[in-house]
């Protein structure tokens, strides 16, 4: 598993953060650490999904994400 970090804007209140960890938690090898207002933590099998496909589904809820290690 690999950690990643996603900086996360536009994210302002409660249902921001619902929207973001449901949408990452839907992905298959992917745990969830924590989601906050501005970022996520999580862990992610790299021989099932990229970090850049977790930034994608986060920008696909309407945010920007920004992925870092």
């Amino acid at each position: 598993m690999t950690n990643l970090t996603l900086s996360i804007s536009g994210m302002t209140c409660g249902h921001c953060v619902a929207a973001v960890s449901n949408a990452l938690k839907a992905v298959e090898g992917v745990q969830v650490e924590e989601v906050r207002i501005g970022t996520a933590k999580v862990q992610y099998d790299e021989s099932k999904v990229s970090a850049a496909h977790l930034a994608q589904l986060v920008t696909e809820e309407g945010y920007v994400a920004i992925a870092s290690a």
